[in-house]
């Protein structure tokens, strides 16, 4: 088990405070879409690998699973399988693609290759007397993607859909529980539906009303994951962590996420949160300026300024791998707040902006059935012996989640929608080695990719989620003042997102982009090419490295 979850505190609903729907993790890529449909109807979820130990899925108390799709093939060697204990449960159950077939499978029903497959668009013909598709279009646009199917149901189920290509597109049905322990002597029929199409995506009609009426109807959710349930329960969760005596530093970074963690740990332990920015070197242009004037002076938290830029670029000195970049910045923050700590006296804990999506892209099944996506500096970059115990308020939040608990807490929407800047900084926008020269190139491109854009009114809420400049490893030809010359390429990125964990690349009006590439060429010495990426998140991240 790693440090990041044997110490921290990362704030949870307490089971008996808000209902509690675990979604397991067959590796699909449209989990997390899962995640945020529930969360988008208020009801708290958790996404967990399909592995997870049975007391760690009984410490939610779920009040219901999702099991989610995945690539492999249930009736093959190795695959991933039902755990026993969503069977054992006694709760509702909904499989989607892979998860209907292992809930098939396991029933005893019949799972093969299909001779046609299906992904993409498809039309189903509903049972509309189903309380999923009760008043829904019939026949329904959905999106599959599955090359098996299920010929015949478990016995005893119905299916409710069909399509030309899959004979149960969906299926009900019960499984009878016997309760144990606290529950020895119940006896009841429990629900369990699946879904060959995924309601989660964009592209199936109707999708959040499906899954809303399993939350709702066969849950029986009440919809009670709200911000200011949210607030109530960290602030609770956090004074009784850290006690009436222990006190706190925090990462306050200028972004949202450590804005809205600061302002909860403050509200709950006071004066004894003291916030530390530290200007590493890899911060944007005038960023350490603006922190400064708008967490210390305007918000008014207790604020300490720690110039530390020489010793993270000596980190960094010749080292290109963007994994490598990370854990060394996120061993470097740790070292830096330590001193800070021992400077103020007895401290015991750091606070965190860590969020759902960090967790989630750092983070693997004991299998291997979902894979890593690149390491957060905050979740998987710090060190072994660090000797701060962690607070993180914000580890089950989305990043539209964190917003909605910030407007809650009164922070300014200047703060709320500043946008997202990743921890490690200008350091994973600079591709390959870092050097204070390259640094000086990049935030030069950036500050005019930023300013166009702001001045031409697409920054803030429901617009340009991200928006910033890379400095690309290559160089190329050019012509300036009727002269050769041969320098730096900068990519320009800006997407649209809701919460980060998807991302399509923003249309930028052409008036715009035509202004960000005069403008970059003619002003930042050493570049002589700009470039727009098009590339939506999946198969991109939002960031290059």
């Amino acid at each position: 088990m790693s440090l990041q979850e044997e110490t921290p505190i990362a704030v949870a609903p307490a089971t008996s405070a808000v209902e509690t729907i675990v979604i397991l993790d067959f590796g699909s890529q449209f989990t997390r879409l899962i995640a945020r449909r529930v969360r988008e109807a208020q009801v708290y979820c958790e996404i967990l690998p399909h592995d997870a130990p049975p007391e760690k899925i009984a410490a939610l108390e779920p009040r219901g699973f999702i099991l989610s799709g995945g690539p492999a093939s249930v009736y093959e060697a190795g695959t991933p399988q039902l755990p026993d204990y969503v069977l054992e449960s006694g709760q509702p159950v909904l499989g989607i693609c892979y998860g209907m077939q292992l809930l098939a499978r396991k029933l005893g029903g019949e799972v093969q290759y299909a001779a046609r497959r299906e992904y993409g668009q498809a039309q189903t013909e509903l049972d509309r007397a189903s309380v999923l598709f009760q008043g829904l279009p019939n026949p329904l646009n959905v999106w599959m993607s599955h090359g098996d199917h299920i010929p015949t149901p478990p016995p005893g189920f119905a299916t409710l859909a069909r399509s030309a290509n899959t004979p149960v597109a969906a299926m009900a049905g019960y499984y009878s529980w016997s309760g144990t322990g606290k529950h020895e002597g119940e006896k009841r029929e429990v629900p369990v539906l699946g879904l060959q199409f995924h309601p989660e995506v964009n592209n199936t009609e109707n999708g959040p009303d499906i899954l809303q009426r399993f939350l709702f109807q066969v849950c029986e959710c009440k919809g009670d994951w709200t911000a200011g349930h949210f607030i109530n329960n960290a602030i609770e969760e956090i004074q009784a962590k850290i006690g009436p005596e222990s006190r706190a530093i925090c990462a306050l970074s200028g972004g949202v996420d450590s804005a809205v963690a600061a302002t909860l740990v403050s509200q709950a332990i006071g004066e004894r949160l003291t916030c530390i920015f530290v200007n590493n070197g890899l911060l944007r242009q005038g960023e350490a300026e603006s922190v400064v004037a708008i967490f210390g002076q305007k918000i008014g938290l207790n604020l300490i300024y720690v110039e530390a830029r020489e010793r993270f670029l000596q980190k960094l000195e010749g080292i290109s791998d963007p994994e490598e970049k990370r854990k060394r910045i996120g061993n470097e923050f740790i070292r830096v707040f330590e001193e800070e700590a021992r400077k103020l006296g007895p401290v015991q804990w750091l606070v965190q902006g860590t969020l759902y999506p960090d967790v989630i892209e750092s983070a693997t099944s004991e299998t291997k059935s979902a894979s890593r996506i690149k390491t957060h500096h905050n979740v998987g970059g710090l060190p072994a012996d660090m000797k701060l115990k962690l607070v993180e308020p914000l580890r089950y939040l989305f990043k539209d989640e964190v917003r909605q608990v910030g407007l809650e807490l009164g922070l300014s929407r200047e703060v709320v929608w500043r946008q997202p800047f990743p921890g490690p900084g200008l350091a994973v926008r600079v591709i390959g080695a870092v050097s204070e020269e390259r640094l000086e190139i990049l935030r030069a491109a950036d500050a005019i990719v930023r300013e166009e854009i702001i001045g031409a009114g697409l920054d803030g809420e429901g617009a340009v989620w991200q928006y910033f400049a890379v400095l690309t490893p290559l160089q190329s030809v050019g012509v300036m003042g009727d002269g050769r010359t041969y320098s730096n390429v900068v990519a320009v990125r800006a997407v649209s997102s809701q919460d980060g964990m998807t991302a399509d690349w923003a249309r930028l009006p052409y008036e715009v982009l035509s202004r960000i590439s005069n403008r970059v060429v003619n002003e930042v010495s050493g570049v002589n090419r700009v470039v727009y990426d098009i590339t939506s998140k999946p198969p991109a991240t939002i960031e290059w490295e």
